[in-house]
């Protein structure tokens, strides 16, 4: 196994070099590549803004999960359990609209 890693970690520091390496060739230019770019960057703001709904639930299953069990661990804990898991809560679901505030953006570019 750690002959894997190590041929994997080798591979990913050698590439970027190599690649790095090679002559620039001109870039195409056209219609076509504008379409292209278009649809490329559609598709990278629908990807953001779901990967960042996906993460954003996960991040506040886990911290409401957490912090009912521990209300149901210690009940008399509850408030001072609640008000920062509402924080946390908050702050996860601004990284969320910040998301889609970027996406929004990228589409007027569109």
């Amino acid at each position: 196994m750690l002959k894997k890693i190590v041929v994997v970690a080798l591979a990913v520091l050698v590439c970027p070099a190599v690649l790095m390496a090679a002559e620039g060739a001109p870039l195409p230019t056209g219609e076509g590549v504008y379409t292209f770019l278009k649809a490329g960057l559609a598709l990278a703001t629908g990807l953001g803004i779901g990967l960042a709904a996906f993460g954003g639930a996960l991040g506040q299953g886990r911290a409401a999960a957490s912090a009912l069990e521990g209300i149901a661990r210690n009940p008399e804990a509850a408030g001072k359990v609640m008000t920062p898991m509402i924080i946390a809560l908050a702050l996860i679901e601004s990284l969320v609209i910040y998301s889609l505030v970027i996406s929004f953006m990228l589409l007027g570019k569109i």
